[in-house]
């Protein structure tokens, strides 16, 4: 894995808490992971428009990333053209405008996580407003009180469909209940939609292990894109392989490492302070440097690295720093 020097310098500083601070200008956006980090620059989604309405009209609770809110709108937009006629989508939280912690969350902190609630219909296929977070069975079935509502399969596929094939975002998890997920994949290959589609929506559509099951709606969280990464976006889920790639570094793996063991920058384009173009002039250059052994000497000493640099060797691979295991938390309920 190849991160970019401000990425790298972020994820060392950050750790798992995460906050704006001056000794580092550049953080912003989303910045940490979701269940640990803060906002900067959200967008507060509107109180209702064509074919969406929030939970809680007048909570505070509803500023995110912008490329999100607007995917939010376009989705709830195409699910009303595609089934007009029927009840809006009904948007739970997102985060605090400034992000961190909220009520009933262990995530929803970095302005890119959702809750979606059901569109419902009644059993014969009427459409109805949604009573709340209400847990659908697997047979696709609400018990309402003394009333059963039915899971509007054919628009929550709609809605499923338009946030995946979003251009502006690209989504990282669907946590929702494995019945609710079986129903939704079976209707999507009943329907015939492509191949490429049904899988995309098979890896991200997940019961998580360590919350609630996630009967009551669907919790989705957008992925950091490679320019948030570089600003202190990090983890929150798997680097799926439909996801844009994180920025790439012009230094190979070998030679960054070898910067960093010999505790020095990565030359930048501006102003480059040695005349090596190539990790294996890097090595030779250090090679020779006082305090090195030569690739000899660390063959009798006992080394398999050319270099004699304790704890890091030059051919090491690089931690993925963005997303530390102490971090990995993906679900919240």
């Amino acid at each position: 894995m190849r991160l970019l020097p401000g990425a790298l310098f972020s994820a060392l500083l950050l750790g798992c808490g995460s906050v704006p601070t001056p000794l580092a200008p550049g953080l912003e956006g989303s910045v940490g992971v979701p269940h640990d980090g803060v906002q900067t620059g959200a967008l507060e989604l509107p109180r209702s428009g064509p074919g969406f309405v929030r939970y809680r009209p007048w909570s505070k609770n509803y500023w995110g990333r912008p490329e999100l809110v607007r995917a939010l709108i376009r989705a709830a937009e195409t699910v009303t053209r595609e089934h007009p006629g029927g009840a809006p989508l009904v948007l739970g939280d997102l985060s605090a405008e400034h992000g961190g912690k909220i009520p009933n969350h262990r995530s929803h902190r970095t302005g890119r996580d959702v809750d979606l609630l059901w569109y419902l219909t009644t059993p014969d296929g009427a459409p109805v407003p949604t009573p709340g977070f209400v847990r659908v069975g697997s047979d696709g079935l609400a018990q309402v009180e003394q009333d059963f509502l039915a899971l509007d399969i054919p628009r929550m596929w709609a809605l499923v469909r338009a946030l995946l094939s979003d251009a502006e975002i690209g989504v990282q998890w669907l946590f929702v209940s494995q019945p609710i997920e079986a129903l939704l994949i079976e209707y999507a290959m009943a329907k015939g939609e492509p191949d490429a589609l049904v899988w995309y929506a098979q890896t991200v559509l997940h019961q998580p292990r360590d919350s609630a099951p996630h009967d009551d709606h669907i919790h989705m969280r957008i992925a950091c894109s490679p320019s948030a990464q570089v600003s202190g976006c990090q983890g929150g889920g798997p680097a799926w392989e439909f996801l844009p790639p994180p920025p790439a570094l012009e230094l190979s793996d070998d030679a960054l490492m070898t910067l960093i063991a010999a505790g020095e920058p990565p030359p930048s384009d501006e102003d480059s302070s040695t005349d090596v173009e190539s990790a294996g002039e890097l090595v030779s250059a250090l090679e020779h440097q006082p305090g090195h052994l030569s690739g000899a000497q660390a063959g009798t000493a006992g080394h398999a690295s050319p270099l004699a640099i304790p704890v890091v060797h030059a051919s090491a691979s690089p931690r993925p720093l963005l997303d530390p295991p102490v971090c990995r938390q993906w679900a919240d309920r």
